[in-house]
C-alpha cells in the first residue's frame, strides 16, 4: 500500500477511465482506488464491481459509483470471518459506508442513491447522462480516497 495519495489523481484517474468507455463508473473507482491507493488490491475486486454499473446490472437503482465506493470501503475496512453486529470492525465500517454514500445524498438536491431519479429524461451513455455519471465516479472516488487516507493515515499529497 502507498503512504502517499494524490486524491486529486484518483480523481482523474477514475474520471478518465469511465470518459474512455474503458470502464463503466463503480469498476473506474474501484480500479483508480487500486492504482493510487493499493497496487496490491485483488484484481478480483475490480471484477467484482462489473455488475454494479448503471445502477446495479442495467436496473437503474443504486448509483453504480456509490456501490463501487462503498465495494472499496469493505475491502480496507470490513471483516472476513463472522463475529457478531458489535464487532468493532463492522461497526466502524458501516460508519465509514454510511458517511461515503450520505456524502453522495448531501450533494444533490434530490438527496437519493437512485440512479433512475438522477438519470431522468436523460439520453443513456451520452451527453448529459454521460457527463453527469463521470462526474459522479470521479466525485465518489475523491470522497473514497479521502475516507481511506484519513482512517489509514496516509498523506494526501494534495494538501
Amino acid at each position: 500500500m502507498k503512504t502517499e495519495v494524490s486524491i486529486k489523481q484518483v480523481r482523474q484517474d477514475a474520471e478518465e477511465l469511465f470518459r474512455s468507455g474503458g470502464f463503466y463508473c463503480s469498476e473506474a473507482l474501484v480500479y483508480s482506488i487500486r492504482k493510487n491507493i493499493d497496487p496490491d488490491m485483488p484484481e478480483a475486486l475490480v471484477r467484482a464491481a462489473s455488475g454494479f454499473p448503471v445502477g446495479i446490472g442495467k436496473s437503474k437503482c443504486v448509483c453504480g459509483a456509490v456501490s463501487g465506493a462503498i465495494l472499496a470501503i469493505g475491502y480496507f475496512f470490513g471483516r472476513s470471518e463472522p463475529t457478531n453486529p458489535q464487532d468493532p470492525t463492522s461497526v466502524k465500517c458501516l460508519e465509514l459506508a454510511n458517511e461515503v454514500q450520505q456524502r453522495f445524498r448531501d450533494a444533490r438536491s434530490r438527496h437519493v442513491l437512485c440512479c433512475k431519479i438522477h438519470t431522468q429524461g436523460m439520453d443513456m451513455a451520452s451527453g448529459e447522462h454521460k457527463s453527469q455519471c463521470i462526474s459522479f465516479t470521479g466525485e465518489m472516488a475523491a470522497h473514497t480516497a479521502d475516507v481511506i487516507v484519513r482512517e489509514l493515515g496516509l498523506t494526501n499529497l494534495d494538501n
